[in-house]
């Protein structure tokens, strides 16, 4: 299937002043649409473009690092999007998530020391995760493009750690911008839509 670069489900100026306008127009309508460009292309070269995006992902990895770079960014910045909010983040979540956060990861505090901790420490670009794993809610970090999908695990959370998501807004202070993602802008419904498919 073609990647399509999807409408900001929010005004560009609705993430303010976590997340500026300037931001998203950078991040979302050049560095997502190149993604969306070079994997529509590299797909093609593979024959691998009827597949779903998922497929895609999974197949290109460690054999076609081209594709696998801009179709696992596709992916993770389709969902990333949404996991953002104006008026979000914080300690209220859903229920259902709020007991699995609690039995999994030690309760809300821990979970978001330990969350803003792996997007702090992945060196380099990459992206910090909440995911599923074998029924239990996990946090990691990967490089890049990669995500949770490559290590069996079904991403419900992800936070860009790029230099393009939060340069123009935070300089080089990633710990502050990690702060300010979960504390005001993770979209928790997102969230607890994919943990119930995830399941």
């Amino acid at each position: 299937m073609a990647f399509e670069l999807p409408a900001l489900p929010y005004d560009y100026d609705a993430l303010t002043p976590y997340m500026s306008r300037e931001t998203l127009e950078y991040h979302h309508d050049k560095h997502h649409k190149a993604y969306v460009d070079n994997g529509n292309k590299l797909a093609a070269e593979a024959g691998l473009e009827n597949l779903s995006l998922e497929e895609i992902v999974k197949q290109s990895y460690g054999k076609n690092a081209g594709l696998f770079n801009n179709a696992g960014q596709h992916y993770n910045h389709l969902h990333f999007w949404h996991w953002l909010k104006k008026g979000g983040g914080g300690n209220k979540l859903p229920g259902a998530l709020e007991k699995v956060v609690e039995s999994d990861l030690g309760g809300y505090d821990k979970f978001r020391a330990d969350f803003i901790n792996a997007g702090t420490t992945q060196f380099g670009s990459g992206w910090a995760w909440l995911s599923v794993k074998d029924g239990k809610l996990e946090i990691s970090k990967t490089p890049n493009g990669e995500n949770p999908l490559v290590h069996g695990a079904t991403p419900i959370l992800g936070v860009d750690v790029w230099e393009h998501s939060y340069y123009i807004d935070y300089r080089n202070a990633r710990p502050k911008y990690l702060e300010a993602f979960v504390d005001n802008l993770i979209n928790w419904d997102y969230v607890l839509e994919l943990y119930e498919k995830a399941k």
